[in-house]
């Protein structure tokens, strides 16, 4: 799904809200920051398999979408936190039901299974 997609007034509220959250990071890094400011070392601790580069580019995504906010500390040293958005809480309110209805599948499916 194209990035556009979540700003074409003509296409479904559906549509346009997966277009924000499309991709393979955004929902747990939404998920992570409900929880509170992070700083992108911590974020990256906590997603093995997540590079540096693609978590710069997620979080650019997601505050040019309004869902995360960037705090530039002029201390030294240097820190950059990250934190929800309130229309970054909004989604991940919207989300919960999902998630709760993708629970209630996995376990449909861990009982569906033969044991071993």
């Amino acid at each position: 799904m194209t990035r556009s997609r979540a700003q074409d007034p003509n296409v479904c509220g559906v549509t346009a809200a997966i277009a924000v959250i499309d991709g393979k990071w955004k929902t747990i890094l939404l998920w992570l920051l409900e929880s509170g400011p992070h700083r992108p070392s911590e974020l990256l601790r906590r997603l093995p398999g997540l590079t540096e580069k693609v978590l710069t580019q997620t979080l650019r995504e997601m505050e040019g979408d309004g869902l995360v906010h960037r705090q530039a500390h002029d201390a030294w040293p240097l820190r950059t936190e990250y934190s929800l958005t309130p229309f970054g809480r909004d989604l991940s309110e919207a989300l919960e039901p999902l998630s709760d209805w993708g629970h209630r599948r996995l376990e449909k499916l861990a009982a569906s299974q033969p044991a071993p």
